[in-house]
């Protein structure tokens, strides 16, 4: 036990400066199962990310056990990074814990045992588990893993023994179904636990388990397993229905070997890949936070020097296998169990004899100190498996675990994923564990132990340091994702350009986007994010021009028609923005990757294609296209201004009880939206009640007192009620707040001069013309406001441009003939003379 609390304590002191506010958006942020208003059911009905299982474009990752967790974490800290790294870190110093107790029960209680659980806490591998908050998935799922390992090993040890054998067992079965329910990996626990059984318990050999089975000499053996078997097939077979028995699908970004055309292509890399994540395990020198796209490029001919390699695993694999299944050099069989040297262990594990020494006595140097760094004594001895047993028990943590992985049974959305390796690393640290200490024990000289002691302990060192510099790389998304740029140079410089973006470091951001797309110019979404930088700065034709390079990548990016058909309208170009938006809302969620983002961009198109309509006059089209948004609308989608265009829509066609029940609903969707107050107090004004009225627009301007917007509305109802130097205040208040604000300053002009303040307006009338020097109204009421006050020849400029702009209005023309005419009798110059 001291052993187990050390280690936790070590492994928690490195990573508890780790806590930063790296969130992944769609698991977390954006997930509505999070949410205290989401029923806490959806959580068994949706994937990992949210969305249905049953949808075309699921992620199928079913994890409700690990997003209920993050419900946890969300309704006791909100958003707040430290509550859900607190839990990361607690968990793993759990998962820690139980390793070195399960490592206890195979190796002793000795400092090698220590030194299992110490490598495992250290490991960097698992840094991308502990600190990435996503990656608990992985670390609960192993905290449930080792629990249902070490209730079958309790399981087998009862059993004929005593009944409770079965309450272990059930143990196991429930831990498994929990394992599994934290991520799909964890079932494979019960895959584990046969080869415990089979091969570390009852030390069978592969040539005698048929034989075994067949002669029915060890019937408890054969419960156990069938069970086992039963058991796992009804999960999977559960997991399947309830993801509605079809595989998810993936971009061939995420993983490349699976959309090759090429067979031996696809061969060689998949068999390479288990190669590459054993590498990661033993030498973790180069991760990264992602593996997909080119990070590891394909393996496309046998004269790959990368296919050496594969040779070199496969066969170290099997001979490790080998070791470990080899019959004994001195074995017989008694009452149906196999014993080694005459001897047979109590509770089925062989005892460490001179077949593993090697039939000599130990020698005086070391003799007090034999496998487990701890006083030899016969108790001891008796209990432990011995090393081909662990050898095999470690190959089955580090391989099975890991199968899921191997596209073998279906093809994964990833290439490496190093949170993948946590359950595995298991396997990974007792392997090497076992075998230095089995070549401790082989060699004989003094020095040559201590070598393999220290060496073994400078590698943990080793590790421990490259956690702690892995961390660094962790403690935010800049540094994360630059870290990443060596492996994955597209995916690392895409996501830096949205970190630098945020940031408002707007050069170095194109320049990020830019490198992304130098490396891989086809991905949809990073030509998207560089369009919208550039919108977002006003370089609107570069803008258009990637959003439609995007559109050609992923044509079903709803997202990229939206700002596409933005732009268009607000260029003047409303028949091609129509098009576009008309466009967008056809286009169907199935296969999508994220559908409620996807919606949520549809229904923005629709709420944008209803505004145009508006505009134009066409209300009724306008309210049609509106309740087709509000049909499509996802759950995440903010109604309130789709709301309040409803009402606008039946404001124009004089629907007022319709009006007022949309304004009433935007209101509720969100009680503090500013455009429903003014809209609905607008509304109350025309139905005669004045007070009602005032007060939504007082509530507006207490809302955001520094809205230009609010004061002029409020103003124009001071101006209706012959409030006339409210109104004026109202006005020059707004314009001073929105100075830039075209339709703000030029209604305050209005409102000033029908206060018969002129002056005033004239000031803002000069502003609005400044802000649309093309706009005809502006110039022609600018002409207007200096003919009244005696400005003749500034006027008849005026008046001479907005006929420029536009020679038939009627209006300008008739105002400058009445300004001839007075500035004749004036005998001022005009340019008609």
């Amino acid at each position: 036990p001291q052993y187990i609390l050390a280690v936790c304590f070590l492994f928690f002191l490195s990573f508890t400066f780790d806590f930063f506010s790296l969130f992944f958006s769609r698991a977390i942020k954006t997930n509505q199962d999070l949410l205290p208003e989401t029923p806490w059911t959806h959580i068994f009905y949706n994937d990992f990310w949210g969305t249905l299982l049953t949808h075309s474009g699921s992620h199928k990752s079913y994890r409700p056990l690990c997003t209920l967790s993050f419900r946890l974490n969300h309704a006791i800290g909100g958003l707040n990074p430290w509550s859900y790294h607190l839990v990361n870190v607690l968990l793993h110093a759990a998962v820690t814990g139980l390793f070195t107790n399960f490592s206890k029960i195979l190796l002793g209680d000795g400092y090698w045992t220590f030194m299992a659980g110490l490598m495992f806490a250290s490991h960097p591998i698992h840094t991308e588990a502990v600190a990435g908050i996503v990656g608990r998935a992985d670390v609960g799922a192993s905290f449930f893993f080792l629990l249902s390992l070490l209730c079958y090993m309790k399981h087998c040890s009862t059993r004929g023994s005593s009944a409770r054998t079965w309450g272990w067992f059930l143990g196991t079965g429930m831990c498994a179904g929990c394992s599994m329910l934290w991520k799909e990996q964890g079932v494979t626990v019960l895959a584990v636990s046969a080869v415990y059984d089979v091969f570390v318990f009852h030390r069978l050999k592969m040539k005698q388990i048929l034989p075994t089975i067949y002669k029915g000499k060890n019937l408890s053996l054969f419960l156990s397993i069938s069970l086992l078997t039963f058991w796992g097939t009804s999960l999977l077979g559960a997991r399947l229905y309830w993801m509605g028995n079809k595989p998810p699908s993936f971009s061939n970004s995420d993983n490349p070997a699976a959309d090759s055309d090429s067979l031996l292509a696809r061969t060689l890399t998949f068999f390479y890949l288990p190669t590459k994540n054993l590498w990661l395990l033993l030498c973790p020198d180069t991760l990264s936070f992602d593996w997909s796209m080119d990070a590891v490029p394909l393996l496309k001919t046998i004269s790959d020097w990368r296919n050496l390699h594969t040779v070199a695993f496969y066969t170290g694999l099997l001979l490790l296998a080998y070791y470990g299944l080899k019959s004994p050099s001195i074995e017989r069989e008694c009452n149906g169990k196999f014993v080694t040297n005459g001897k047979q262990n109590a509770n089925g594990h062989s005892c460490h004899s001179e077949v593993e020494y090697g039939n000599s006595e130990i020698k005086p140097s070391f003799a007090s100190k034999v496998e487990n760094g701890i006083r030899n004594n016969a108790s001891q001895r008796t209990q432990l498996p011995s090393t081909e047993n662990i050898v095999v028990l470690s190959l089955s943590l580090l391989i099975i675990p890991f199968v899921p992985a191997t596209n073998l049974f279906f093809y994964v959305g990833f290439v490496i994923a190093e949170r993948v390796l946590y359950i595995p690393s298991m396997g990974f640290c007792l392997l090497i564990t076992v075998g230095a200490r089995a070549l401790y024990v082989k060699v004989q000289k003094r020095f040559l132990k201590s070598l393999i002691f220290y060496a073994t302990a400078a590698l943990i060192v080793f590790y421990g340091l490259k956690t702690a510099v892995r961390n660094g790389d962790w403690q935010n998304e800049e540094m994360l994702y630059r870290s990443g740029i060596k492996v994955n140079p597209a995916k690392a410089w895409g996501n830096l350009g949205n970190v630098l973006k945020s940031q408002s470091k707007i050069s170095e951001a194109e320049s990020a986007y830019r490198n992304a797309l130098y490396y891989r110019s086809n991905m949809a979404d990073m030509l998207y994010n560089l369009g919208l930088l550039l919108q977002e700065n006003s370089r609107f034709a570069e803008a258009l021009h990637y959003y439609k390079l995007a559109i050609g990548s992923r044509p079903t990016l709803a997202s990229a028609y939206l700002n596409t058909g933005i732009i268009l309208m607000n260029q003047g170009k409303t028949e091609e923005a129509r098009r576009t938006f008309l466009k967008c809302s056809e286009i169907p969620d199935e296969n999508l990757k994220d559908p409620h983002a996807h919606k949520s961009s549809v229904t923005s198109c629709l709420y944008n294609l209803g505004k145009l309509y508006h505009e134009q006059g066409h209300y009724e089209d306008a309210l049609s296209v509106y309740k087709e948004a509000i049909q499509k609308m996802p759950r995440q989608f903010a109604p309130q201004s789709l709301y309040n265009m409803m009402g606008e829509a039946y404001m124009r066609l004089s629907m007022l009880p319709e009006a007022e029940h949309w304004y009433m609903e935007s209101l509720r969707s969100k009680t503090d939206h500013i455009p429903a107050h003014l809209t609905y107090g607008k509304l109350l004004a025309l139905t005669g009640r004045k007070s009602e009225a005032e007060k939504f627009f007082l509530k507006a301007i207490e809302l955001d007192p520094t809205k230009g917007n609010c004061y002029m509305h409020y103003g124009q109802f001071l101006l209706e009620e012959a409030r006339l130097i409210e109104a004026a205040e109202m006005a020059k208040k707004a314009a001073e707040l929105d100075s830039t604000e075209f339709d703000v300053v030029f209604n305050a002009a209005h409102m000033l001069r029908q206060a018969s303040l002129n002056e005033a307006a004239e000031k803002y009338y000069d502003l609005a013309a400044r802000l649309r020097p093309n706009y005809p109204a502006a110039l022609m009421n600018l002409g207007a406001i200096l003919h009244l006050n005696g400005r003749l020849q500034k006027a008849e400029a005026n008046y001479l441009r907005a006929l420029q702009l536009k020679p038939d209005d009627i209006i300008t023309q008739s105002n400058l003939r009445k300004l001839w005419n007075i500035m004749e009798k004036q005998g001022l110059k005009t340019s008609k003379t």
